[in-house]
């Protein structure tokens, strides 16, 4: 391939406005989620979420507009949410990360994580936005992942599946290998986040977890195998623990302020009841894309350093 021919700056300086651009459309992907009679390609052009006036290319270059719009419609002077930047750049430097790490030589790979990646970055900020993840991602990942780790067995190298049915001697995991892996990942994923959520939702009468963080984790092992989606799961939920208490400590500190200013004279412990029910309402999902994407993208690094890894 004549792209793989260019030289490493050259090569990952197009790759990123390549991921720019792809940051672009997954903005539009997130934004239009929630809405009723929109999709990805209705209206095909873009459009000012606040006064609906149709953006030309000028107000539609990724990232650059934004900068010189100082963050402004410059048609209603709607201020544009930090997302949309945030998004572009985010999606435009994991892809650059990805390259520089897997290109040219493993660059089937790099473009499966690539593709990977940025289908969590959409999953991440639609549960944020609207607390729930959409099938798109859950689903399509779980249907393309076991076709992906057969054309691509590389991508299980190094996972516990492949080490235990190749052997230690093969060098190149197999495609069978490589297949076995996505299924038993996808199979330990969502079996175990799908345990979790019957186990929370007869410990405390309601629902503890959302099918969709179960799709996810499903599609994340199948990309990843069992033994990294278990890891993944470890990540998610410690991050998810520390956010969840930083986030009840944030409301209780509002709502004591709150009472001070109202100067009634409820204590701390009222403070943090209140605050501990409002702290329920932080999203699964995106610390779950955080512990897939760990894993898909250093698990090389991670499964030497696990008692169950390879040796």
């Amino acid at each position: 391939m004549r792209i793989l021919e260019l030289s490493t700056p050259v090569f990952l300086a197009w790759w990123s406005l390549v991921g720019l651009l792809v940051g672009s459309f997954l903005n539009v992907a997130i934004h239009r989620h929630a809405i009723e009679g929109e999709s990805v390609s209705k209206p095909r052009r873009s459009r000012c979420p606040s006064c609906k006036t149709t953006l030309t290319w000028r107000e539609n270059i990724p990232l650059l507009s934004w900068l010189v719009q100082r963050g402004k419609c410059r048609t209603c002077g709607w201020r544009i949410p930090l997302r949309y930047p945030l998004v572009e750049a985010l999606n435009a430097g994991l892809w650059v990360w990805i390259a520089a790490q897997a290109f040219p030589e493993r660059w089937a790979v790099g473009l499966v994580q690539c593709v990977v990646v940025s289908g969590l970055i959409v999953a991440t900020f639609v549960d944020f936005d609207c607390f729930e993840i959409p099938d798109e991602v859950s689903i399509g990942g779980l249907v393309a992942a076991p076709i992906v780790s057969f054309l691509v067995p590389e991508l299980h190298r190094n996972g516990v599946v492949v080490a235990w049915l190749d052997g230690p001697t093969q060098i190149e995991p197999s495609r069978m290998a490589a297949l076995s892996s996505a299924l038993f990942g996808m199979a330990a994923g969502a079996g175990i986040l799908w345990l979790i959520g019957k186990v929370g939702s007869r410990l405390y009468g309601r629902d503890a977890m959302g099918f969709g963080d179960v799709k996810l984790l499903g599609a994340g092992g199948g990309f990843v195998g069992p033994g990294a989606v278990l890891v993944a799961l470890m990540i998610g939920a410690l991050t998810a623990s520390v956010f969840g208490l930083f986030n009840i400590l944030r409301y209780a500190c509002l709502v004591r302020r709150r009472n001070r200013r109202r100067r009634r004279t409820r204590g701390l412990g009222h403070a943090f009841w209140i605050a501990r029910a409002a702290g329920r309402y932080l999203p699964f999902g995106p610390f779950l894309a955080l512990g897939i994407g760990a894993v898909l993208l250093a698990w090389s690094e991670i499964a030497f350093r696990l008692p169950f890894g390879p040796r």
